[in-house]
């Protein structure tokens, strides 16, 4: 019996291979970046060819690493970073264009033509979504109009369209020679096209934005056996049985599975979900409502979700644009080096606010700026701002769900940093837990293409391998917790109505 299962992890910066045992184990990874194309302000692509590329050779390196061979593999899950738009000729596997990347804002005017007909929440009834750059939907529709002949192609059945999940398994499963095109019902959750109640495209929708239905995946669950690795590939025969969008499978991952479960993953940009069980809840403050997971043919397990735009690219940035740090780990010591921030706070509305405020005209800003601040200060108002932003989407849960979080499970890159989770900690007022294996994304993916070929049997020993890692109390005192959220809400209010017609 084969004794693993691998999950490709398509990230935002990087595709990654990781090999998991029986006990949720990392065995062996493989990980390549891929390159970030920033044509113009706002603008964030990414080629799908080199990400199909890296793909395969991060997989060729997780086998190697641990010795392993396709007959050592019982499954192939896929994670991906959602809303990331693909559109590609069916005939030929050649995308027409880019990928254009959740964190994108071209499609702003697209937005505003859209929101003249009922405003940003047109479509929220049935997508639990409001109208943004954010979502795929916009971003194929940017495609179909001004790629040179991609609606003439679209409009003749030659073009389909995926998030990466798609690009993947397409490719995986064969491409033009018999490559399966499906989604899930998580990522099928992102494009603004799907019905929460139904799992369906809607038509009407569809319509609205002028993008061909038959474009689309067909909408599968999160586990089942969707096909199997073409022959060419190395991992041949072995059944791909798993896809969550990447929040969805790092929820998944934390065994978060009953209703009141919450999880918070600390990456490129910071994601909260809360589980809502079987029923759908609308948000009242700014949240999303999202599917969860779906395995097979049980019933769908929906979920909140506050989406925070930037979180470790604002560290990035200070490495990259700045020039503060030279590596990201370096602004972990130049935060502990100051009692505080000094007065300064970083709001890093880079593609504007997201979650629970929604505004694409807000720009980022560093305020509070005096002659005694130094760039420690900055780097830890950089650290800061993660944390501000969870408190605020985690207050709009609990405004919305009624019932109060009593702990926060997190992963992701950034849980490594003690003193962010202890700050995180202080400013939410309840324990912060960090689990044993923080690769919680890809372990989601693997948890459910191993669900679907009974490599484990059921939740309970999911859960079971769950284990905590570390714990952080609150030690801040209720005055200045509120202290400090007071000027970060003032600070906040600095970035709004920055973008004027002649502002992009």
């Amino acid at each position: 019996m084969s004794k693993y299962v691998i999950a490709i992890d398509q990230g935002t910066t990087s595709s990654r291979a990781i090999i998991f045992d029986k006990q949720g184990n990392i065995v062996s990874v493989g990980q390549k970046e891929h390159e970030q194309i920033m044509p113009k302000a706002g603008w964030v692509e990414h080629n799908p060819v080199e990400i199909w590329d890296n793909t395969r050779e991060v997989i060729g390196t997780a086998l190697s690493k641990a010795n392993l061979t396709r007959h050592d593999i019982a499954a192939v899950g896929i994670t991906n970073q959602r809303e990331t738009a693909v559109v590609w000729d069916k005939n030929t596997g050649e995308p027409v264009y880019n990928a254009i990347v959740w964190q994108d804002t071209r499609t702003q005017d697209i937005v505003d033509e859209l929101a003249q007909d009922g405003g940003v929440e047109r479509f929220k009834d049935t997508v639990g979504l409001p109208l943004a750059t954010y979502f795929s939907g916009t971003k194929i529709k940017w495609i179909l109009d001004n790629v040179d002949g991609a609606r003439e192609k679209a409009e003749a059945g030659d073009l389909i369209f995926g998030n990466t999940d798609s690009w993947v398994v397409w490719n995986l499963t064969g491409g033009p020679d018999g490559g399966v095109h499906i989604t899930d019902v998580t990522n099928a959750s992102r494009t603004m096209f799907m019905d929460l109640k139904t799992l369906e495209w809607d038509q009407s929708i569809l319509d609205a934005f002028g993008v061909p239905a038959s474009m689309m995946p067909e909408i599968k669950s999160s586990s089942e056996v969707y096909g199997t690795v073409h022959t060419s590939q190395l991992l041949r025969e072995t059944p791909v049985s798993g896809i969550l969008g990447d929040q969805q499978a790092a929820t998944f991952g934390q065994a978060a599975f009953k209703r009141g479960d919450a999880k918070n993953t600390y990456g490129t940009g910071c994601f909260l979900i809360f589980n809502t069980g079987e029923e759908i809840v609308k948000s009242e403050n700014g949240l999303l409502t999202t599917v969860g997971y779906k395995l097979g043919d049980q019933d769908t397990v929906y979920a909140l979700e506050g989406s925070i735009a930037v979180a470790g690219s604002l560290i990035q940035w200070l490495r990259d644009q700045l020039g503060i740090i030279s590596s990201a780990p370096e602004v972990e010591k130049l935060a502990a080096s100051v009692e505080d921030n000094g007065g300064v706070y970083i709001v890093p509305a880079f593609s504007g606010l997201f979650a629970p405020y929604w505004r694409s005209d807000a720009r980022g800003a560093i305020v509070g700026l005096t002659r005694y601040v130094n760039k420690n200060h900055i780097a830890r108002a950089a650290l800061e701002a993660t944390a501000f932003q969870t408190r605020e989407v985690l207050d709009a849960v609990n405004a919305d769900s009624g019932v109060p979080l009593t702990e926060l499970k997190v992963d992701g890159g950034m849980v490594a940093n003690d003193a962010l989770m202890q700050f995180q900690a202080d400013l939410l007022g309840v324990p912060v837990v960090r689990p044993k294996v923080t690769e919680t994304t890809a372990l989601g993916a693997a948890y459910a293409a191993g669900l679907a070929v009974d490599f484990w049997s059921d939740l309970g020993e999911l859960e079971a391998n769950w284990q905590e890692d570390k714990r952080w109390e609150p030690q801040m005192d209720e005055a200045e917790r509120e202290r400090q959220m007071r000027l970060w809400k003032k600070a906040v209010s600095k970035t709004f109505d920055w973008v004027d017609e002649d502002v992009k």
